[in-house]
């Protein structure tokens, strides 16, 4: 029979992994309060149309990446690649815009994309996020940046590169892409395979392509900052005014560029170094996107959020995964006990410990090493047929090496004290 296996680029998170993953996303949810941002629970399974949309139908993800299917009711579903249009869908669906002049979500879940898998980069893969509904202004973007360049801060990330740029609103976008398809276009021949299919559909796509190839070419293009105009060239400059006050370190990328046609002026990226990462460097991304709430059904609300992928902040912040751990652990002499040992770990659990106990009748010392190796328990309370008979339980301090017998009445309260005394 050939053994099941998951699928290539979704991977399974096992227990002793994921005490790693909790701190990131205790500290993710932590620092988004803090901030006032609420969180936002969407379906995984989205209709089709608002990715093509939003994302736009030129880009890699709408052609190459997302995972669609007909269900039985015919309709054209796709399982989300990334949370903001799930958020604005949502966000016009229940006309948050009516009860609120600005509304700020956080979300933490899993995205789909048929990428090629690498290092940090998976099939299935968890994003964290913000969006921010409401705000136009310079001084959200910067407090958001600021946010997440925070957050790694907290979570021991370190060699942090903080990218910029502004795409500029209205007809800035096409302006520069015809600026930038004019420069690219007499050496179309030279440009690799797939910068030659965006130069006619998605050309600022070319500007993110690793080829060495296109990058030779793109290093003589016009800079998008050139082509703002006076509106967003003040946005731009009181986005960076307010990142110096912030003291958060930063540098202009006038080529930065991001895979969706939904962002419009401020682009930013968080760039890690080091680690694991290999060249799978960008840690967060995210940007203004002014005109996605109207162009999806909506009113004109300014909005702004990120992402950042779980996976690739895992690979640099260290430390070793860690083996679940238990308060006590409850141990049987003989297999008649097992049914009093049950009730004790019954009440042991509500008085607030964690507590887990081997019932299936094995031998003391496998219990106790069990106990030990694998649970890392704090305690162990041993019941014996002596013992149960005089309403005593046996108490082993692992970490004291030293046991004593105490009253049945008083287990829970001589535990308790005794994980406050480790803690």
């Amino acid at each position: 029979m050939t053994t099941l296996r998951a699928v290539k680029g979704m991977n399974d998170v096992l227990p002793e992994a994921l005490p790693r993953w909790r701190r990131v996303e205790a500290a993710f949810r932590a620092i988004t309060a803090r901030h006032g941002y609420a969180e936002v629970r969407t379906p995984i399974v989205e209709p089709t149309q608002l990715f093509i949309r939003s994302i736009g139908e030129a880009t890699d993800i709408v052609e190459k990446e997302m995972y669609t299917f007909v269900d039985k009711g015919d309709d054209m579903l796709t399982l989300r690649p990334e949370g903001t249009a799930s958020a604005v869908r949502a966000y016009i669906e229940h006309a948050v815009h009516g009860r609120e002049p600005i509304s700020k979500w956080s979300y933490l879940g899993p995205m789909f994309r048929r990428e090629r898998p690498a290092r940090g980069r998976y099939r299935q893969f968890w994003q964290a996020g913000v969006e921010c509904f409401g705000d136009g202004g310079p001084f959200v973007d910067a407090e958001m940046i600021d946010m997440v360049v925070t957050l790694l801060g907290e979570l021991g990330v370190q060699d942090l590169e903080v990218l910029v740029n502004s795409l500029g609103s209205g007809d800035t976008r096409d302006r520069y892409r015809e600026a930038l398809t004019a420069h690219l276009a007499p050496h179309r021949d030279r440009l690799s395979e797939d910068s030659q299919r965006r130069l006619a559909s998605n050309p600022l796509r070319i500007l993110d392509s690793k080829s060495p190839a296109d990058q030779e070419l793109c290093a003589g293009a016009p800079d998008l900052v050139d082509f703002l105009g006076p509106e967003d060239r003040a946005h731009f400059e009181g986005l960076q005014g307010a990142l110096r006050a912030l003291g958060t370190p930063f540098r202009v990328a006038p080529r930065l560029v991001r895979g969706l046609d939904y962002y419009s002026r401020t682009l930013f990226e968080v760039q890690g170094r080091g680690g694991e990462l290999g060249a799978q460097n960008t840690l967060c991304g995210g940007g203004r996107y002014d005109g996605l709430v109207r162009t999806l059904g909506g009113p004109d609300v300014p909005s702004i959020g990120f992402a950042m992928g779980i996976e690739r902040i895992l690979l640099l912040t260290g430390g070793a995964d860690t083996a679940p751990t238990v308060d006590v652990a409850v141990a049987v002499a003989d297999a008649s006990l097992r049914e009093e040992a049950l009730v004790l770990l019954r009440d042991l659990r509500a008085a607030g410990l964690v507590a887990d106990g081997d019932l299936r009748g094995g031998s003391l010392k496998s219990q106790l090493r069990r106990a030990a190796d694998k649970l890392g328990a704090r305690a162990v309370l041993v019941l014996g047929p002596a013992e149960s008979e005089r309403g005593v339980v046996q108490l082993k301090d692992l970490a004291a090496h030293s046991q004593s017998e105490i009253p049945r009445a008083e287990v829970v309260l001589r535990v308790q004290a005794l994980v406050r005394e480790s803690k």
